[in-house]
């Protein structure tokens, strides 16, 4: 009886060793390999969807347009999350003049958020008119989002020799230490230039284990891409998750209209979705992925 890859996962192995001690009652046995093969199935789709992920948010074309817009998406994202019960906290952020968001990198936690956000990824649009246009013209703003899998294995090695790291203060909440102290940490991936920053955690050391947790995230992502790209005719006829260079949705506010480009369906009621309830976004997109 080949018990070999029961016998190498931690949470099957004491089973494993229960099988051979019961050799002779094959009811048994039966049962026990069907209770461990359970156990590396339910593993197998937490690794394929895991309830952790890094939510990314780039403010793109459109100036100090297009970092309010960043925002808004941002803040998007966090309802959708608190209305799925759903843990976001901040990891770095950096904003502009009137408040927009430069950039701003979240960590989402809960039952299905992988599963359920993964083709949020690529280039969203905004078209309407400034508070601070005067003659009445259609603004079009750009902000790209990037959702990144927390994964337990990493499909990238990593050289520790290759990752650069600076340190600095970090600004905002998080008591007056913060500011004394120099603990917030970026880390660079020299032979691709992905780099991750943490801002959120008190101490140096948590923030150097949190960025270095997105900076994995960041080279699995581009390592699936890259895998990707060797089978790119057959990845255009499907939703997939998209490149953060790709455009993917609308959000047109004087038709009160948001179109995802990928599967050319439209929804209205913008503030409801700047809200946070994207759920029919989301369940028509698993819905096309699904069919493809």
């Amino acid at each position: 009886m080949d018990l070999s890859k029961y016998k190498d996962n931690p949470k099957t192995a004491y089973l494993a060793k229960a099988v051979l001690m019961m050799e002779g009652d094959e009811e048994q046995q039966k049962m026990l390999i069907a209770e461990m093969d359970k156990i590396i199935a339910a593993e197998s789709a937490s690794e394929e969807f895991p309830n952790e992920v890094v939510l990314e948010v780039r403010a793109g074309v459109g100036g100090e347009e297009a970092a309010l817009f960043a925002e808004e998406l941002a803040n998007m994202y966090k309802g959708y999350a608190a209305a799925m019960g759903w843990h976001a906290r901040m990891l770095s952020e950096s904003k502009t003049d009137l408040g927009g968001y430069k950039e701003a990198v979240f960590e989402l936690r809960g039952l299905g958020v992988y599963e359920k956000l993964r083709f949020e990824t690529g280039v969203h649009r905004i078209q309407r008119v400034p508070a601070t246009e005067k003659s009445g013209r259609v603004h079009t703003s750009t902000a790209s989002v990037a959702i990144l899998p927390i994964r337990k294995k990493h499909k990238f090695e990593i050289n520790p020799g290759d990752i650069e790291m600076e340190f600095s203060r970090a600004g905002g909440a998080g008591g007056q230490n913060v500011n004394k102290v120099e603990t917030a940490v970026r880390l660079v991936h020299r032979p691709t230039g992905l780099e991750a920053r943490s801002q959120s955690q008190r101490s140096q050391m948590a923030n150097r284990e949190q960025a270095m947790a997105v900076l994995l995230a960041k080279l699995d992502v581009f390592q699936e891409q890259l895998e990707a790209a060797k089978h790119a005719a057959t990845r255009k006829e499907q939703i997939g998750t998209a490149d953060r260079s790709e455009k993917i949705r609308t959000y047109n506010i004087l038709q009160d209209r948001v179109t995802d480009h990928r599967i050319k369906e439209d929804w209205h009621n913008l503030p409801k979705v700047f809200a946070g309830n994207i759920q029919p976004i989301v369940e028509a997109l698993l819905a096309a992925h699904q069919e493809a």
